[in-house]
Parts: C-alpha cells; structure tokens; sequence
C-alpha cells in the first residue's frame, strides 16, 4: 500500500471497521423501508406488485440506496487490509462519507412514503463514530487527497488481482494501448465499422473464449467459471473504446451462457469453440419496438414448418447485427400472448457478414431478413440495428435447446443477462478510467490564471473523488464476479451495473468539465467518453426497469 502524506485529520478517529459498521446501520434504514413497502403493498397476506408499482419513487430510491451500500462495502471490505496511513484507506474512507451522504438524502426524500422517521435519520448523524467519519468528507482533506494523486500522478489504487489475473490485465492494456487507442476517434468520428485491425488481434488475444469453458476452445477453467478474469479484460478493452472494443465481449459471453444452460451438447459443440476463437461474431436480438425492456412481452412470431420455423416480425437495438454471421434472437414459438415469458424460445440465427450500415439477405427459399443501423449519439462502431423477418427460416436444430428448448427462451435469456449486466459494470469502469487518466493529466498541465487546474481546490476535490469511485466500482465489479463464480450473485449483478453505470455518467461528465470548451470539442477523447457512457444506463437492463422491476420488486417482496 502506499504512504500518504500529513493529514488534517487524525487517523486514529475512525476505523475501516468503524466505517463498515455506519455503512451497516445505514443499511437497516434502507431494510426497513423496504420492510414497510411490502407491508403497504400486502392484501390479505398476499405482496401485490400492482400496488408496488404505485410506489416507484420509493422503490426507486431503495434500489439506489441498496446498489450505493453494497458498493461502499464493497470498497471498504477491500480496504480492511489497508494501511491506515495510505492512500487507499483514504480513499475507502471518503467513498464511504460520499455513500453515508447520498442514501440519507434517498431516505430522507421517501421517508413519507416509505414510512421512515426523518427524526431518527436525523439523529444518526450525531453519533459519534458516524461524526468521526463524517470529518473526512472536508473540502481541505479531500483536496489533499487530490493534490496527492495529482502530483504523483496516481491513475489507479491498489487492484488486489492474483498474478495470473495482472498478468491479463497487462496484455490487455499493451493491446489497448497499441491497437484499439489509435484507432479509436476516428471509428467514432466517421461511425465506421470495427476493423479487422482490432478483431483479428483480439481474437488470437483469446478475448471471445474468456467466458467459454476450455472443453469449447475457450479459456475458462472446465472445472470452474472465471467471470473475474472476463471483468478484467472487459475494462481494459473499455478504456480504449467502448463501441470499437470494450463490447467485443458482451455479445459472445451472453450467448455463451444461453448456450451453456440450455444448448443441446451438439449445439455447444458446434458453436461455442466458433465463438470462441472468433470465428464467428455473433449478436444478441432480444428487444423489439414496443417492448423495450419488457423481455416476457416479445412478440416475434415463429411458426412450425417443415424442417424448422418461420419467423415474421421487427426487432430494435440489436447490436453489431450487420458484421455478425451468428444472431442469437428471442421469438414467441406459441401464439397465446396470455402464457407471457412461457411461450417464448430462443433461435440461432446464421447469416452472412455485411459492411455498412445496412443489409439484407434473402434465403433460397425466399425468406429475407434487412436490417438498417440506427444513427446513435455514441457508442459507435458497432452500430445498433433495426432488424425485420420476412418469413425468415431457421432449422429445427438452430432452436436453443431443440425440442426440449421451446418456452424455455426466456430463462436463456436471463442466463446470459446476468453475465451482460457484470459485463457492464466493467465497461462503465473502463471508460470511467480512460476519462480520469485524460483530466488528470489535463489538469496538471493546463494554466489558468497563472496556476494549472491541478492547483486549484476544487479540481482536487473532483480528482479524489472520481478516483474514489472508479475505485468503488472496480472492487465491486470484482466481488460479484466472485460471487457468481460461487453460483451466487444474481442480485449484485444486477446492482453494480445500476451503480456503476450511473457512476459513469457523473465521472465523465466531470472529466469534460475540467476539460471545459476543449472537452466538448469532438477532437478531445473525453467527449466520446461522456455520449458512449450515457449508453450504459439503458442497455442490458433500462436503470428504471432494473431498478423497479428486478432489484426493488425482488427485494422489497423478500424483506
């Protein structure tokens, strides 16, 4: 651990254990609220969701508060083994003021609705363990923090990775560095495709075999899975860019996960290793129009025909659709709408390759299926289609899980959302640390009034800050990832990406700020940070569905 400099502030007023322990407290608050919520939304002993849904701006700020809590522990469970004279103490410190200061806000805005006493909010302020921790978050013990991490030039704390797993991060980095970073501004600036120059590399890297069992070609462990190193590559890739690398990923890791829980052993072994060694490029195509994301509401027709299905109908967003030769897509195999997520299966849809920003392909027998990218904000290279089926064919042996699979899509779906939403988290991270290692470098070279921006309080105070949450993030990305190597963390899963994609959205916008005009400019790399990471909040699960329909409503119906 690092050595920090003199502080203001004695050390020996808090602990991490301390720390850990107002977090906790604060935690029953938000258990209580929630405890009150089902009681509110529960007739005749049965939880009613209808009634909880008249309840979304509390049940909003419950899940945000939960998401900002596990984050805090998170940091702070890491920090235990910190020195209390280091850098990374402080900064585990600071986050946890930051944390104790939001969700009090949280509460106290609901306290009516969730029946909460602001009185006894109020209160827990004047303890005195909460009041010693209370004293870091200063203004002048946080800009000395940053004035620390400025004039050091401290881009990242302390991993915690193993040997094996720095040993990935350093190859990902070089290759970021090298290959992806050069490339980057102009994929975004000219909307181009990924070029080969990326993919090929990235394929012999092993990038798509990460969450692949090794049996398959790929490089997890067959005896056990290895989300951790997927979340460590995943960063990196999103630190040189989000559209043209740090999603390269995502799309085979969901497939693989629908493929490994319900592909018959002929399918697994026929496209798995092709996803593995990047032989194939494959996208997801799970929202439509009118659904969003409403998954159980997929309206895609397949009808049985000889030899397979005909699948009819629109779907929206679907990501690299044109470069990918393999489309894993959501379709309702039995008409009765009322059967909602049951009647609903998942096909693998092959396809040839196409350049642009359109395509369409006819089959023999007169199917077609078109596809037009759709002109984004951000997050380019990739680019998002609309997609339409015309009587489109796929081969019995192309449903997930044959005959065994149909109405069971929906739960392969989930199988493979629940590694996109870590995934995600890990994006919003990598693209958090491409912006913070641009402003802190910007700040200790731009002169404003005679000083650069790194000697002005207030920049201090924002360095510490963001580094504090990139830091936050990071260690929670990486504790769930452990979690669900375990079989658990379904739950954390889904908060980390409801915490860390918010996160993003803050981190870079003030990287732009201390930028100023040049970082609205399109020439400077933190305005493609800024649009690219406003994406993160509404794919793999819209933070308002996440937060209400899968965190709050799970939670809440538990408590």
């Amino acid at each position: 651990m690092q050595e920090s400099g003199t502080n203001q502030i004695q050390h020996n007023n808090v602990s991490i254990k301390d720390a850990i322990g107002v977090i906790e407290t604060l935690h029953e608050y938000v258990l209580l609220g929630m405890r009150n919520l089902r009681i509110i939304c529960t007739e005749n002993g049965k939880f009613k969701p209808d009634l909880l849904d008249k309840n979304q701006f509390a049940s909003y700020e419950l899940a945000f508060s939960e998401a900002e809590i596990a984050a805090a522990k998170s940091l702070l469970n890491f920090g235990k083994q910190a020195d209390k004279h280091s850098l990374d103490f402080d900064i585990s410190i600071l986050f946890a003021c930051e944390i104790f200061k939001s969700v009090t806000a949280r509460l106290r805005s609901i306290c009516w609705d969730a029946n909460l006493c602001l009185t006894e909010l109020a209160s827990l302020e004047t303890n005195d363990i909460v009041s010693g921790l209370l004293q870091y978050n200063n203004g002048s013990f946080i800009a000395q923090l940053g004035q620390r991490i400025l004039t050091e030039e401290i881009t990242q704390l302390t991993a915690g990775l193993s040997e094996e797993k720095e040993l990935v991060r350093e190859t990902f980095y070089r290759f970021t560095n090298d290959v992806v970073a050069p490339l980057a501004e102009e994929i975004h600036r000219k909307d181009k495709d990924i070029p080969k120059e990326i993919i090929r590399p990235a394929a012999e890297l092993g990038c798509f075999g990460t969450c692949i069992p090794e049996r398959f070609g790929g490089l997890q462990p067959d005896e056990k899975p290895d989300s951790l190193g997927m979340i460590v590559v995943t960063e990196e890739l999103s630190r040189g860019s989000l559209g043209a690398a740090g999603s390269l990923i995502t799309r085979p890791e969901i497939a693989a996960r629908a493929l490994l829980a319900g592909g018959t052993e002929a399918q697994q072994k026929y496209w798995l290793p092709k996803l593995a060694g990047g032989e194939i490029l494959c996208a997801i195509s799970i929202t439509e129009p009118n659904t969003g994301s409403d998954v159980a509401a997929v309206s895609l027709k397949a009808i049985r025909t000889d030899g397979g299905w005909l699948l009819n109908g629109s779907k929206t967003w679907c990501t690299f659709a044109g470069r990918s030769e393999l489309i894993v897509t959501l379709a309702r195999t039995n008409p009765d709408s009322s059967l909602g997520y049951k009647g609903l299966s998942m096909f693998l849809i092959k396809k040839p390759k196409y350049a642009g920003h359109q395509f369409q392909h006819e089959q023999s027998k007169g199917g077609k299926l078109s596809g037009k990218a759709i002109a984004t904000l951000g997050y380019r290279g990739m680019h998002s289609y609309e997609l339409f089926f015309e009587d489109y064919f796929v081969p019995e042996t192309n449903l997930v899980g044959e005959d065994n699979g149909e109405g069971n899509g929906f739960y392969y779906t989930m199988a493979g959302f629940s590694g996109g939403r870590i995934q995600t988290a890990a994006r919003a991270t990598g693209i958090m640390q491409a912006a913070f290692e641009k402003a802190l470098n910007y700040s200790n070279e731009r002169v404003v009034f005679d000083q650069t921006l790194g000697e002005f309080q207030l920049t201090q105070v924002k360095i510490a800050r963001m580094l504090a949450t990139i830091t936050a993030s990071r260690q929670f990305s990486y504790a769930v990832a452990r979690q669900m190597d375990e079989g658990r963390g379904q739950m954390e899963a889904s908060l980390v990406k409801l915490f860390s994609c918010r996160a993003a959205e803050w981190v870079t916008r003030e990287a732009m700020q201390i930028f100023g005009g040049m970082g609205y400019a399109e020439e400077s790399a933190v305005s493609r940070y800024f649009v690219d990471a406003r994406v993160l909040s509404i794919f793999e699960g819209a933070e308002e569905v996440l937060a209400l329909k899968v965190i709050a409503r799970e939670l809440i119906e538990k408590s």
